[in-house]
């Protein structure tokens, strides 16, 4: 955990932006693999982890604003617990930690909502991605469970999005740890990635790495020659001379804080010609991004900044026609690009994309487009110093998209269908990492894993 002072103020924070109302809370419980008693790793909410810090299942918290009352509700551990799993600090020891005075047992959180719905207070809450918080919103509150997320509460959704976006030094130096861990797995994949080695070697190194760490990971990693596929999580491939492998993978800290880095290796360690072609394009549009990435700037320009650098080198290498413009504006390029240019991070990988992306990466200034490929942008309203967001180009030969846009007629005057179906079996490559935003630039904080062409070969 952090000092209490860090939880303290996160919570003034948010009762100065909230105002009025009760403010709850829940964590997560133990989810079962195939029967109760196998589980699956336990992973804490990462709003309650931001606001209390307590690692724990099986806890709820409330901050009632009118009062100025702060409660953590939960059970220490029994006999029997204890004799298989351990002991633990006791639950009042831990909310001291987190700078709360007052705990009480799980039992008593209906109590405590029912008077708050008896003398029609507003109980605020977040939406719910877990069944089983679901199922106790609605012995709480008296909400259906299928209704729950529909009423949860935009005021709420809002000041945490707005308190958990920009990152503290503590929360940056955190990021950093688990960067750290991922140039090492990357050091791995490089040195493993060659003809003839099965994609699940390289993954069990490299994931093998960051739990002798005393690490996790953020996502399940993405190791595959099948580039096109975006989250392919199948690892049985051989690689062979002419595979591309990419590779795009995180870890989190013990304090769960992520890192999300993509790397494309050649297995040959030589990049052949259109692939070296490729590469340099998607290079030269991630750069281009980063070298726009600075407050105030909207991360949609910094989007289509990059989509201009793509769609300009495809044209050049005779996979599209027509203005660069004119191919961007239509959504042309999204054939080859079909994804956003990142996303925010912190304390989830996607940060705080179980609120919703629309409160998240978007605003009144700027709203979520329609248009194949950048409606599937993340974030777009304006950078903030401090953000941490990844920047992600990448540039795919997917069969089956480029079949279904030819027999459509889609975009003939921009798309070159010969020359894209050439590229069958080509797969894809990518080049993400993770960038923290400053006042007049920003730092990329993923700058030590290779990612220039000589370097890769050599």
């Amino acid at each position: 955990m952090f000092g209490a002072d860090v939880y303290k103020n996160r919570r003034r924070i948010l009762k100065k932006s909230l105002k009025s109302g009760i403010l709850l809370f829940l964590g997560n419980s133990s989810v079962g693999i195939n029967y109760p008693d196998n589980i699956y790793r336990f992973r804490q909410d990462s709003t309650f982890l931001y606001y209390f810090g307590i690692d724990r299942e099986n806890l709820a918290a409330v901050i009632n604003i009118d009062n100025d009352e702060e409660i953590v509700f939960g059970n220490d551990l029994s006999l029997d617990d204890i004799i298989w799993r351990g002991s633990v600090e006791s639950l009042r020891e831990c909310a001291e930690k987190a700078g709360i005075a007052k705990v009480e047992s799980f039992e008593n959180l209906s109590k405590y909502i029912g008077d708050a719905v008896l003398h029609k207070r507003r109980v605020h809450y977040l939406p719910q991605y877990r069944n089983s918080n679901m199922f106790l919103i609605e012995e709480l509150l008296g909400i259906k469970q299928k209704f729950v997320n529909s009423y949860a509460s935009e005021d709420f959704i809002r000041a945490v999005v707005k308190g958990r976006l920009k990152k503290t030094a503590c929360e940056i130096d955190e990021i950093k740890k688990s960067i750290r861990i991922s140039e090492e797995m990357y050091k791995i994949a490089f040195d493993m990635t060659k003809e003839g080695v099965r994609e699940s070697e390289i993954l069990g190194a490299v994931e093998g790495y960051a739990i002798s760490m005393g690490v996790w990971l953020s996502f399940p990693t993405i190791l595959t020659i099948r580039g096109d596929i975006f989250h392919n999580n199948a690892h049985d491939n051989v690689l062979q001379k002419d595979n591309l492998l990419v590779m795009d993978s995180g870890v989190e800290t013990a304090m769960h804080y992520a890192s999300d880095i993509t790397r494309t290796i050649p297995a040959s360690r030589k990049f052949g010609d259109i692939q070296k072609d490729i590469y340099k394009l998607v290079l030269n549009a991630q750069l281009g991004a980063i070298e726009m990435v600075r407050e105030n700037v909207r991360f949609l320009d910094v989007h289509l900044e990059a989509s201009k650098i793509v769609a300009s080198g495809l044209r050049d290498l005779g996979f599209l026609k027509g203005s660069v413009d004119d191919i961007v504006q239509n959504g042309a390029y999204a054939l080859f690009f079909p994804h956003g240019l990142g996303h925010p991070m912190g304390l989830d990988v996607h940060d705080m994309e179980n609120l919703g992306e629309d409160y998240v990466g978007y605003d009144e200034t700027v709203k979520r487009s329609k248009i194949f490929g950048l409606s599937s942008l993340r974030f777009a309203k304006k950078l903030e110093e401090n953000y941490v967001t990844t920047v992600e180009p990448g540039v795919y030969f997917i069969p089956k998209l480029i079949k279904k846009w030819e027999l459509e007629g889609r975009f003939k005057d921009f798309v070159d269908y010969d020359t894209a179906k050439s590229m069958f079996g080509f797969g894809g490559i990518r080049i993400e990492d993770d960038v923290l935003v400053k006042k007049n630039g920003c730092e990329v904080l993923s700058k030590n894993i290779i990612k220039k062409i000589e370097d890769i070969e050599g």
